[in-house]
């Protein structure tokens, strides 16, 4: 790190009074300085610190660095034993230290002061950081100020690097506009955030494996820091829309986990649309050793609403199921939510899921919803039709629990019918077909579900003039045995 120059004569006074503590004669001090590589002959090193002449600042700092190492060593040899080994003392430079920097100053500081803790931290590493978020629709990645760079445009997802870093989650160099820099992902467990642009000293560098894999552990806390701080004020928040939110669209956000999870057998992803104006469709999922818990649904209506009864039945739900109660158990608190909350026959439809990820047997409900999609190896093999009921809200008694048995990398995609009831200008919907084709393909090509979900969702968009008619969203989740 970077620090002031010290001058010549407070360090030759420094270097004086030091020499009083060390236990060197002047020749054994000159000896150590000259092993360290200094030219100066003993006469020159004496008139130095008598103040007759002036060494080379790199000399002065060879001096410095003999009577240091010396002082270290007597301090060592008289330290009192302890009865055990102790860890190393906190460390005051390099990438550690950056990281534990920028850690102590975050609990401190507001959202928007991030941005300038993080740049100090990329000093401590020696490069220039700007942090780049991606935007609630995954199409734009949009840099937060405060970095004190000049400033730039957002850029697009698709068919930039850095939304190739985006995508793919891996580091890239770039030397565009003669700028070495590198992109890192911004990765808070398996959800993707953003991306860190961080600008390094020479093209050199980028080639630097040690530098690449610090720039990684700094981005890895940026990401945690984004998505912790963001919920104490508006400012993270409000740079990642693009345009405002509705009510319902605020309270059902404000309801989502994050888009992304993963644990070592499971990988989930989410997506929502439209982002700004949501109001009945809504996800939920939670992961633990043994078991993985999901959920979809939708509420009838538009509007307030349809997001305050998919709220409901969304805590309903997430009630029953941290009070360790099974599937059925959560169906019917739903259903009891719904019918003693919302009057004139209201209703929920969706699916709620369970798999015992040691066995792979799923077991569900479905509720008057699309019945969810099993692909296995890269192909649509299985509409989840079971036991089908009436929606959420109409009964509370007399339906079944479905079961149906998973093979390790298979892929479960539960989604609303805003998907496949999405319409072009003539009137064609995108069909359960387009989708089982669409989600082949991506099988077949390698790409993990997040990448997935966020192409799809485009898809659905692109299908319908770029605006949908209807609430969609999709939960699609990869399971391999341990």
């Amino acid at each position: 790190m970077a620090t002031d120059r010290v001058p010549g004569d407070e360090q030759r006074a420094g270097l004086r009074a030091a020499l009083r503590h060390a236990d060197l004669t002047l020749e054994q001090l000159w000896l150590r300085y000259f092993q360290l590589g200094g030219n100066a002959d003993l006469l020159d090193v004496e008139a130095h610190l008598d103040g007759l002449v002036g060494l080379p600042a790199a000399d002065g700092d060879l001096l410095a660095v003999a009577v240091n190492e010396r002082l270290d060593e007597l301090v060592a040899a008289r330290r009192v034993p302890y009865s055990r080994s102790l860890r190393a003392p906190r460390p005051t430079s390099g990438p550690l230290a950056a990281l534990l920097q920028l850690l102590e100053a975050a609990r401190s500081a507001p959202p928007d002061r991030l941005v300038p803790l993080a740049a100090r931290a990329g000093r401590v590493l020696g490069v220039e950081v700007a942090v780049h978020v991606v935007d609630h629709e995954q199409r734009r990645l949009i840099r937060l100020p405060g970095d004190g760079l000049p400033p730039t445009d957002p850029v697009t997802v698709d068919g930039t690097l850095p939304g190739r870093v985006f995508q793919a989650t891996h580091v890239l160099p770039s030397e565009a506009g003669g700028l070495p820099r590198l992109w890192v992902p911004l990765l808070d467990g398996a959800d993707r955030v953003g991306v860190l642009e961080a600008r390094v000293p020479t093209v050199q560098d980028l080639e630097d494996p040690a530098l690449r894999e610090q720039c990684g552990w700094l981005a890895s806390l940026v990401a945690h820091l984004l998505v912790s701080m963001g919920v104490y004020g508006d400012a993270l928040e409000r740079t990642r829309r693009s345009v405002p939110r509705s009510p319902s669209a605020e309270l059902i956000w404000a309801q989502l986990p994050p888009l992304t999870a993963a644990t070592d057998s499971f990988v989930l992803a989410g997506l929502l649309e439209p982002g700004a104006d949501v109001s009945g469709d809504a996800f939920d999922y939670a992961l633990s050793e043994d078991t993985v818990s999901m959920t979809v649904f939708d509420a009838m209506g538009h509007g307030l609403g349809a997001g305050l009864m998919v709220a409901a039945a969304l805590a309903a739900a997430r009630s029953a199921r941290r009070d360790r109660r099974g599937i059925h158990d959560q169906a019917r608190a739903v259903d009891e939510v719904v019918a003693a909350t919302f009057p004139d026959s209201a209703f929920v439809t969706g699916v709620l899921a369970e798999l015992d990820v040691g066995s792979g047997r799923l077991r569900y409900v479905r509720a008057g919803h699309p019945p969810p999609l099993l692909l296995r190896d890269g192909r649509v093999v299985k509409e989840l039709t079971g036991a089908g009921r009436v929606p959420f809200g109409i009964e509370t008694t007399g339906f079944a629990v479905s079961e149906e048995v998973l093979e390790p990398g298979d892929w479960l995609v539960l989604y609303t019918d805003g998907i496949t009831e999405a319409r072009d200008a003539t009137g064609r919907w995108f069909g359960e077909h387009r989708l089982a084709e669409f989600l082949a393909r991506a099988a077949a090509a390698g790409q993990p579900p997040p990448e997935t979900v966020r192409r799809l969702m485009r898809a659905v968009l692109d299908h319908q003039g770029g605006k949908l008619q209807d609430d969609a969203s999709i939960l699609l989740a990869c399971w391999a045995a341990r």
